[in-house]
C-alpha cells in the first residue's frame, strides 16, 4: 500500500491515548509528517516520541500547511473544527475530522460550500463507533428488521483523568494563552445557544456534540434517526464528594456537564429514548445501546473508548423453538485502527466514509433539537441557532 503522509493538528488526550499509538503500529498505511500544537512543550516531547524531525514541528496550522509535503490532514484539537478543515480544504487536502465537527449548522454550511472536489471524498468525520465490529454487525441483523420499537441509548461518563490515566497523557507545565481560541469559543457560545447561561452552553457542548452524537450515530448506522423530540430534561445533581469537594473550592463546584435524558419517535413508528450522565466518582465508563424489536433485542455494550482493543460486547436475543437463544458476540478488532484504514480507503481509493458532512450537519441539528426541546419546555433562555429552534417549535 502507498502510506498517506500526515499532518496532525492536536497533540491532547485522543491523539496521545488513541491515533499515534495506532499510527505507529500502521506505517503500511501512514506517515507521521509533520505535527502541530499550540504548546511548544508538548509539541517537543510528542514530536521526539513519534519520530517527526524538529523542520516539522510546528504551533500555527497555516504554517504546517504551507510547509507542505502532504497527503492529508488529521484534525484532532478540541473544540470545533471548522478552521481547521477549511484551512486543509484551501490546500486540498482530504481530511479526518474527530468530533466534534462544529457546534453550528452555518459552520458545517461553510465546510460544504468550500468542500474541494478530489476525485475523492473529501472528509471523514472520527465516529469510531460506526467502525465497530460489534456495530457493523448490528446493523447488518438490524437491516432486516422493519418493527424496530424502540432504542435506548445510556452514557454513564466519569471524568478523563480517570480514563486517561494509562495512557499517561503528556500536557503543558502551565496552562498556553489562547486569546484567539478564547474568543472563537465566545462567538459560538452566542452563535449556537445566543446568551445562554454556561451550564447550557455546557451541556451542549461537552454532552450533547461531543458525546451523545456518537449514539445519534449508531441510530444513522441501524437506518433510525431520530424523527420528533418529544421531551427533555436537563439537570444537575451533586455527589456527597462533590459536595465535601464546594467547601474547599467552590469554583469547582458545577464545572461538569449536567445529566440529559431525552426521548421520542423514529421514522418507523417506534421509540427513541437517550441518558447521559457525568459522573465524577463512578468506576469506569460504560454506555450501553438497545434495540428491541418485534423477534428480539439486539445490544451493544462499550467499554471505555481509550482502552484499545477491548471488545464492545453484541448480545442478539432471538426465539429458538420454545426458547430464548442468546448469541454474545465479542472482538477485539479496534475500531478507531478500522476506522483509520477507512480513512486510508477514502483518499487511496474513494471510498465513501460512512459519516460525511451531511450527517455531520444532521447530529449537530438533531443536538440542538433536542436542547430547543429542553428550553421549549421550560422557559430556558436559548439564543442563537438554538432560539431559532425553539420559535419553530411555539409556532
Amino acid at each position: 500500500m502507498n502510506p498517506l503522509r500526515l499532518g496532525i493538528v492536536g497533540l491532547g488526550a485522543v491523539a496521545q491515548a488513541v491515533h499515534l499509538p495506532l499510527l505507529a503500529k500502521r506505517p503500511d498505511l501512514f506517515t507521521i509528517a509533520s505535527i502541530c500544537d499550540l504548546s511548544p512543550e508538548v509539541t517537543e516531547v510528542l514530536g521526539s516520541r513519534v519520530g517527526v524531525p524538529r523542520s516539522r514541528r510546528f504551533h500555527v496550522l497555516d504554517e504546517m500547511l504551507d510547509h507542505g509535503g502532504l497527503d492529508a490532514l488529521m484534525v484532532l484539537a478540541r473544540g470545533s473544527h471548522t478552521a481547521q478543515v477549511l484551512a486543509g480544504f484551501e490546500r486540498r487536502l482530504p481530511v479526518f475530522c474527530e468530533k466534534p465537527l462544529a457546534y453550528t449548522t452555518a459552520e458545517v454550511d461553510r465546510i460544504i460550500a468550500a468542500e474541494p472536489h478530489l476525485g475523492v471524498p473529501a472528509i471523514l468525520l472520527g465516529y469510531m463507533k460506526q467502525y465497530d465490529p460489534a456495530v457493523i454487525e448490528a446493523a447488518r441483523i438490524l437491516a432486516d428488521v422493519d418493527d424496530i420499537r424502540s432504542i435506548e441509548a445510556s452514557v454513564l461518563h466519569p471524568t478523563g483523568a480517570s480514563q486517561l490515566a494509562l495512557a499517561r497523557v503528556v500536557g503543558p507545565s502551565a496552562p498556553v494563552a489562547n486569546p484567539a481560541g478564547a474568543a472563537e469559543d465566545a462567538e459560538l457560545w452566542r452563535a449556537a445557544v445566543g446568551e445562554a447561561d454556561e451550564g447550557t452552553w455546557r451541556a451542549y457542548r461537552g454532552a450533547l456534540v461531543s458525546s451523545l452524537a456518537h449514539d445519534l450515530s449508531i441510530m444513522r448506522s441501524f437506518g433510525a434517526p431520530p424523527a420528533t423530540i418529544e421531551y427533555v430534561d436537563i439537570w444537575r445533581q451533586s455527589s456527597r464528594h462533590a459536595v465535601r469537594d464546594v467547601g474547599r473550592d467552590r469554583k469547582s463546584f458545577g464545572e461538569h456537564p449536567p445529566s440529559i435524558s431525552a426521548v421520542g419517535t423514529l421514522a418507523g413508528g417506534g421509540r427513541f429514548s437517550l441518558a447521559w450522565h457525568y459522573l465524577p466518582d463512578f468506576p469506569a465508563y460504560r454506555e450501553t445501546v438497545r434495540v428491541v424489536h418485534g423477534a428480539g433485542t439486539v445490544e451493544l455494550v462499550f467499554p471505555s473508548p481509550y482502552l484499545l482493543h477491548a471488545p464492545t460486547e453484541l448480545t442478539v436475543t432471538t426465539l429458538d423453538g420454545d426458547a430464548e437463544r442468546r448469541v454474545v458476540r465479542r472482538s477485539t478488532t479496534e475500531a478507531f485502527e478500522t476506522q483509520l484504514e477507512a480513512f486510508h480507503a477514502m483518499v487511496r481509493e474513494g471510498t465513501p466514509p460512512r459519516s460525511g458532512l451531511a450527517a455531520g450537519r444532521a447530529d449537530v441539528l438533531d443536538c440542538q433539537r433536542i436542547l430547543a426541546a429542553f428550553a421549549g419546555r421550560t422557559g430556558a433562555v436559548v439564543g442563537g441557532e438554538v432560539g431559532k429552534l425553539v420559535g419553530e417549535l411555539v409556532r
